[in-house]
């Protein structure tokens, strides 16, 4: 949706540019891309103009954490001969939980000095070029931990497994939570509806807006509410799965559980 929106004229709210689309976990659509163009404007993306739009969209794959490292690194004359208006790594958690295990120290401090270089990179690009920059994460499971004594290089907790004490949140810890200037959570709200939360901003308050996917993309439902914020890095994050468990919960009564 994003990527449309950006190919768009300023006249009908876009950027009148390039998108430069990384894609780490092969999932980009192009059939999705066309089918939210045409719901969005059925009658002027039509023929050459729709083939025109899918033409500035340019996907790029990468497959391993130096390889997108080299592309970020040289991404400048791209931006300038193409006139890209937007960056996005679609993800950013993908390669770096492949490639960096941590249960090892040593991979932790590697991963983190990895994505420290890759967000100061990001920064850099938007900075320069006055162009928004769109990363999107992964969700993790979070467990309650006691410190325990450990092998050397080895990490000294001990999971609960116990669904009391875990919690789905933004992958990738503190490191990157820390680095990025805004962080927005995608999280369902019902079967049907989904929320997108500020959960940093540096202008905006902690926000949450309920929406549905349609074909035209993410279709507001309602007005804006608020929520008490928390650490970004431990925000609780509402998936379907879930929303089962509470369905079947309150369908068998607290004493039948």
């Amino acid at each position: 949706m994003l990527s449309v929106q950006c190919t768009l004229s300023s006249e009908l709210g876009g950027l009148a540019g390039s998108v430069f689309y990384i894609d780490t976990e092969s999932t980009f659509s192009a059939e999705r891309l066309v089918e939210i163009a045409e719901a969005k404007h059925p009658d002027l993306l039509v023929g050459d103009k729709l083939v025109e739009l899918t033409s500035r969209v340019i996907v790029d794959t990468h497959q391993t954490c130096a390889s997108l490292m080299n592309r970020l690194n040289t991404i400048e004359k791209e931006i300038i001969k193409k006139n890209v208006k937007l960056v996005i790594v679609d993800s950013i958690a993908s390669l770096v939980r492949k490639e960096y295990s941590t249960s090892m120290v040593s991979n932790i401090t590697d991963r983190n000095n990895f994505l420290t270089q890759q967000a100061a990179l990001l920064k850099y690009i938007a900075e320069t070029f006055s162009i928004p920059v769109v990363v999107t994460n992964q969700i993790t499971t979070r467990f309650q931990s006691q410190g325990v004594g450990a092998g050397p290089g080895k990490a000294s907790d001990v999971i609960q497994m116990d669904g009391e004490s875990s919690y789905v949140t933004a992958a990738l810890g503190n490191t990157w939570s820390h680095s990025v200037n805004t962080r927005l959570i995608l999280q369902y709200h019902t079967d049907n509806e989904r929320q997108v939360m500020v959960a940093k901003s540096p202008v905006a308050p902690f926000t949450v807006f309920t929406y549905t996917i349609q074909k035209a993309g993410l279709v507001q439902k309602g007005g804006a509410g608020h929520y008490s914020g928390t650490d970004p890095g431990k925000q609780n994050i509402q998936v379907k799965s879930a929303l089962r468990i509470d369905t079947f919960t309150r369908a068998m009564g607290p004493d039948q559980g």
